[in-house]
Parts: C-alpha cells; structure tokens; sequence
C-alpha cells in the first residue's frame, strides 16, 4: 500500500470484534468445558483469536475450558469433562461425526451437556443430520459470525475456498448470505459505502440481499462519514483467464511452489536446510517480504543480495563500539530486529533459490511462452502441439488442464474436431474419470466444445489454424484484449520500475479483473461500455450516490473517495492483489481487497478436477 494510513480502514477491529464474540460465548458457557476444534478453523482461528486466547492456557482456564481437541473424523469417541463444546465449518460430514461421538457417549451410558458453534452461520441441512441420527435432542446449537478474516493490513478473507464450486458449479447460495453479512460488518464499522459497483450475477445477489438486511439505514446515511468511497463486487467467473496464469510475482511464486494458507507459509528442508521445517507468517510486518511481495521475480534476488549486504554492515557496527554503555545500547535495540531480518533473510534467499531451481527444470520456460502465446492468440498450431506432448508425456494433469481452460477461454471454445481429440487423448492418459472433469469445466464454460459453422475437410489437429484465427479475431476475450488494452502493444515492458499493471505477468497480460476495477472508478458509471460489458456473464451494475467532480486530481476528494473496497466472488490470486497495489500507486487510490480465499490456477481448478478411484 502506498502512503499514509490516515483515513485508511483498520481492519484488525473486525478480528478484535471476532475475537470478542468467541470470548463471550465461551464464557456463557458456564462450568468446566472441552473445546473440539474443527481442522479447518485452526488456522483462522489462529489469525483471530492468536496468542491471546487460543495459545494461552491461563486465558482459556479463565473461561474453564480444560483441554482442546482436533476434531478427528477417523475417532469415534472422545474422553473429556462433563461439557463438551464443538467449534466446526457447518458441514454435513462433521455433523455425522459429531452425532457419532454423542451416540457413543450414550451407548456407553456416559452423559454430558454438547454445544456446536458453527462458523460463519448455522445452516438447516445440518440440523436435519443431526435430527435423522437422533441427537437433536441432546445439543444446543449457537453460532459465532466469524466472516472476514485480516490476514493484513489490505487483504480479508472469507478463508471459503468451497465457495467457488458450491456457488458457479452446484448453483448453491448458501454462502451469499455470509458474504452479504461480512458486508454490513465492514459498513457497521467503517460506515456506509456510498459508492457500489458490481460485475456478475453473484455480486448482483451480494448487493440485493445486503440492501434488504440493511434496510431503513440506507435511507439518506451521512456519507461524510464513511472510510471506503467505494465498493466493487466482482465475480470470478467474469474472468478465468488471470487465475489460469502463471503468477511471476514474488508472493505469487510463493503460493504456486509452496502454497499459503491463510497468511502462513511453510518451507521445509530444501529452504531451510535444516531437517524441521519453518513456518512463517507472510504480511507487511515483515519488512523484507513488504518490500519485495509485489515485485516481479526477476528483480527480487538483487534486492536481497543488496539487503544481505547491508545488514552485514550493520551487524559489524557492533564491532567498533568503544564502551559497555554504547554496546549494551546496540544490544537493547537493534540487535533482536537485526537477527530476526537475518533470519527472514535467509529464508528468503532459500525460497528463491528453489523457485529458480523449478523454473530452470522442465518445460517451464517452454510452458510460459505457449500460455503468453496463446494470450495473443499466435502461434496456435505450434501451441495445440505442445498440449499434445504434455497429456501425451503425462505431464501434471493440471498444469496441461490449465493450457486447455486457456485455449478454449482464448478462442471462445474449441474447435469441434480437436476439442473431441483433446479430449480423448486427455482421458486415455489420466484416466476415464476426467470426463466428468471435462463436464464440470464445460458447465463451468472453461472449456467448450466450438462448432465451426465452416470446416475444413480432412483437417488434421495441426491443419486448423486458419479457422481457429478466424475465431481469435471475433472472440468475447480478444474483445475484451481489445478494447481494454489487456495485451501491451510494446514488448518493452519495465519490469524493474514498472508502469503498466501487466508487468506482474511479465509484460504479456494485465489482470481483467483489474482492467474492469480501472474503468469502473474512472468513469463512476458502466454505462457507455455496452461493447465491454456485453461480454462479461452476469451482467453488471452501478449505485453511485457520491459523484466525484470531473476534472479533479484524486489528492482534492475527500479522503474516503481514495479508497476502494474490491470483492472478489470466488476467489483472487496474490497477482491480482499486487497488480490493484500498483493501480493505487498509479492512480492515487488505497485499495482494500476482500475475497472468499485467496486462490491459485491449481488450488481453482483441484475443486472441479475428478479424483482418482482409490
């Protein structure tokens, strides 16, 4: 984020509200308890509530709570107190195991008081498991509304990676109600948002439901008062292409080889060199990571060779103190922040030396050039050969998946005859269970089947390009790289000190998603940009009830007006956050980035791929 925090929202209020919530409900419970935590929830939970509660005994014995378990679906009972309370995702399958740990205690004539709390919200379906296995009756059923989860200063998120499949492939609306919610929270503290723009049928939903809650208070509110200007809601499935990239930002990197999880990350012996393996918290805290995050990977090694060197001035400093006074001074203030940046340092080189290590192996290089190639939409013929070589190789099935999504997402479908070819191929490589993946990406629209209203006879895989460039010329996403200027005319592209957003994908490709943020805030309105709009799925819209005055430089609106709340329905990669980072440096805007989890092209596609018969 650039600039001051003056008038930026403090996030961290809704992990203290959170944190408060839990306090409150546990202490309501009266009595000696145990505390069964569900798997999923250890890491949110973690970000919320911290070394101050979960992690101190003497706070958790304040509230009674006398031993923590995981919640284990493989036990089907659990030894404890007299009060047992679960803390639980509500999910069908662990309300089967909670109603087998109950039904246990019965059989074994063992009576105790159960209390669940699901997070976000209690959903019927789970009451009605627990009545069909018959313990309705002996639990009591609360929930802690636990929706946004700061994971820094400008990121929050749902940490509701489900929310992708259960939402654009099941056509579930379970979790608009949550997203509604979190919503109202952010308003709640932060104030009305006068401003809200939307993109998709999700976000259309989003902004319905959070009107009807809110009701009576969206009549004539103060927005003097606000600390977000504006709020746009963006669906993923507008765009599908930005996360099937490969990231080349540093924290977008870090995702793709070593996976975050909700802000933590883990290296093992191969960063490390040592034989237990780091966990570290990745956020603006640390100063070396805030500096290179956003970066483009191929200017992150040169910062750290230069900050290794500089502290190893510093740390020789100690070295040509002249009295106890001065060194003991040294030591009181700088010495723990020198080792702890000498330690984030070190883990730092690491990873980068693995992830240069994972470029320079295999075909990534070559697998990199065919995904810019088929950005532009050239060299086609050479890129459905390459796709080829990877199923028929049996390369990663979903780094080849990726390719496809990208082909069919490029072309506006494949073409009849090598969608078919594909396909089969694809299948006989990984398994006959793959059509069911090629049906979910098919319902998803990552990948479709194309028919050519002209073919060409006896056309072979290779032999399609002239009708495949035909349809590169008319197609939504070539409109879109059009009129949006998603592909850099120059090849030229700074990646050093950049000026163009795309650089996080190194100069071939600016995020669409962040295209759209861009026109939204700088024409207040989507009318006008019918030949744009008519290509996003979902429709969009625009409730502006504080106009900015043309004309003006960003610095002489009121504060809240630099500020921008962008949902993400589905989804966003740390790509896009870095590329909306750099929009506000651009532009004079602070963006506050909000989404249901932050995802990668992998972790997106392993929700709708079909698993192997164990």
């Amino acid at each position: 984020m650039a600039g001051s925090t003056t008038n930026f929202p403090n996030v961290q209020r809704i992990r203290d509200m959170v944190r408060n919530d839990l306090a409150s409900l546990l202490d309501s419970f009266k009595g000696k308890k145990d505390l069964v935590l569900d798997t999923e929830l250890m890491k949110p939970l973690d970000r919320v509530a911290g070394a101050t509660m979960l992690k101190q005994r003497n706070l958790l014995k304040q509230r009674h709570v006398d031993k923590i378990f995981k919640l284990d679906p493989t036990q089907k009972s659990i030894h404890g107190c007299e009060q047992r309370v679960y803390l639980v995702r509500p999910q069908m399958t662990t309300m089967k195991v909670i109603a087998d740990h109950v039904n246990s205690d019965r059989s074994s004539n063992i009576k105790r008081e159960y209390r669940i709390i699901m997070v976000p919200r209690k959903l019927h379906v789970c009451e009605m498991i627990l009545e069909h296995e018959g313990v309705m009756g002996y639990i009591t059923i609360h929930e802690l509304q636990m929706d946004l989860i700061p994971l820094d200063r400008d990121i929050l998120s749902l940490e509701l990676p489900q929310f992708f499949r259960s939402f654009y492939l099941d056509s579930d609306h379970t979790w608009i109600q949550t997203i509604a919610k979190s919503l109202i929270n952010i308003q709640a503290l932060c104030g009305i948002i006068p401003n809200v723009y939307g993109i998709g049928k999700g976000s259309k939903m989003v902004n319905d439901l959070m009107k009807n809650i809110l009701g009576e208070k969206l009549s004539g509110p103060d927005y003097s008062k606000c600390d977000i200007g504006n709020l746009i809601l963006i669906d993923r499935d507008i765009d599908f292409v930005t996360p099937l990239c490969s990231q080349l930002t540093y924290e977008g990197l870090l995702d793709d080889t070593f996976g975050i999880s909700c802000g933590y990350i883990e290296f093992g012996k191969d960063v490390t060199g040592k034989d237990q393996s780091t966990k570290l918290l990745l956020s603006s805290e640390d100063q070396i990571f805030d500096e290179v995050r956003n970066r483009h990977f191929s200017n992150v090694f040169e910062y750290l060779s230069s900050k290794a060197k500089s502290l190893q001035t510093e740390f020789d400093q100690r070295h040509g103190l002249e009295s106890v006074g001065d060194t003991k001074d040294f030591v009181a203030t700088k010495l723990r922040g020198l080792k702890a940046q000498k330690a984030a340092l070190s883990h730092h080189i690491g990873a980068c030396e693995v992830i240069l290590g994972k470029k320079t192996k295999g075909e990534f290089e070559e697998y990199l050039q065919t995904e810019h190639s088929l950005l532009e939409g050239t060299a086609l013929r050479e890129n459905m050969t390459f796709i080829e070589e990877l199923i028929n190789k049996q390369s990663s099935m979903i780094q080849t998946l990726k390719l496809l999504c990208l082909l069919s997402l490029t072309l506006d479908g494949i073409p009849a005859r090598d969608y078919k070819s594909l396909k089969k191929q694809y299948c006989q490589s990984h398994g006959f269970e793959q059509m069911l993946t090629f049906y979910n990406l098919s319902k998803l629209g990552m990948i479709t089947d194309q028919e050519l209203t002209t073919i060409q006879p006896a056309t072979s895989l290779g032999k399609v390009t002239s009708s495949m460039a035909a349809m590169t010329k008319h197609s939504s996403f070539k409109s879109l790289c059009r009129r949006l200027a998603l592909i850099p005319k120059t090849d030229d592209i700074n990646l050093k000190s950049p000026t163009d957003m795309s650089y996080v994908f190194s100069g071939a490709y600016s995020p669409l998603s962040c295209k759209l943020v861009e026109q939204a805030l700088t024409r207040e309105t989507f009318i006008g940009m019918e030949e744009i709009t008519k290509h996003l799925p979902g429709g969009v819209f625009a409730e502006v009830n504080a106009k900015q005055s043309k004309g003006k430089m960003p610095s002489s609106l009121p504060p809240s007006s630099k500020v921008v709340l962008v949902y993400f329905l589905g989804g966003c990669t740390y790509s896009e956050i870095s590329a909306l980072r750099f929009l506000g440096r651009l532009k004079g805007y602070r963006f506050l980035v909000a989404t249901t989890s932050i995802i990668t092209g992998t972790s997106l596609l392993e929700q709708v791929v079909e698993k192997p018969p164990i």
